[in-house]
C-alpha cells in the first residue's frame, strides 16, 4: 500500500478508508489510531481506544474543541 492509495471501505464501496494518529496521555504518537470512510456519506468508522475497538461510533465536525493547555 502506497502513501496515495488507502484501501476501499467495504461498507459503501464509494470511498476509501483513511488512517487517522493521534497522541496518547503521555504524548507519545499513535499512528493508525482510527480508521475513516473518505465518503462523507457513509461515516464508517473503526477506533482503538484502550485497547478495545469501535465501529461506527458518531463522527463531529470538531468546531467546537478547544486545545489542552500544555
Amino acid at each position: 500500500m502506497g502513501n496515495d492509495t488507502w484501501p476501499e471501505c467495504q461498507r459503501c464501496k464509494a470511498g476509501n478508508l483513511l488512517p487517522l494518529s493521534d497522541f496518547g496521555s503521555q504524548g507519545a504518537p499513535i499512528h493508525y489510531k482510527a480508521w475513516v470512510c473518505s465518503n462523507p456519506t457513509c461515516g464508517f468508522n473503526i477506533k482503538i481506544r484502550n485497547g478495545d475497538v469501535y465501529l461506527n461510533e458518531p463522527i463531529g465536525s470538531g468546531a467546537t474543541h478547544s486545545p489542552r493547555a500544555r
